[in-house]
């Protein structure tokens, strides 16, 4: 026999699998976030919020973990510059290597719920009950 689950143990196997998802998907949204323009690291919390409409959000030490990575590697370059409200900020650039390793990974993960069969098959689960 199968077991139905209810809404709360439903609930709590849709938090699980949204963690993992979420720590994968911040990678993308900083990329995505740098590609309009330099920004440094409080702010681009708040534009990631926004853009994900408040489904992604992270502390100040995962964004600044993986600043400091894309850095590394060349994805991202960073600049010091003076603030008009206090201590210096670091804004952060996305290098040609970044802009290409989005747009790759927006062509191969995200372009494919754009697709008519994959928004049909969406449109169906959605409407069942």
């Amino acid at each position: 026999m199968v077991k139905v689950f209810d809404l709360n143990e439903v609930d709590g196997l849709l938090e699980k699998w949204e963690s993992v998802y979420k720590k994968g998907l911040l990678s993308f949204w900083i990329l995505f976030v740098l590609d309009e323009r330099p920004t440094y690291a409080f702010e681009m919390n708040t534009l990631i919020q926004q853009l994900s409409q408040g489904t992604i959000s992270a502390d100040d030490n995962s964004l600044y973990r993986a600043l400091n990575r894309f850095e590394d590697v060349g994805l991202v370059s960073s600049d010091l510059q003076p603030s008009p409200n206090g201590p210096a900020r670091r804004y952060y650039s996305l290098t040609t290597n970044g802009r290409e390793l989005l747009r790759r990974f927006i062509d191969r993960n995200v372009m494919v719920f754009r697709s008519t069969e994959v928004e049909n098959k969406i449109e169906i689960l959605m409407t069942k009950t």
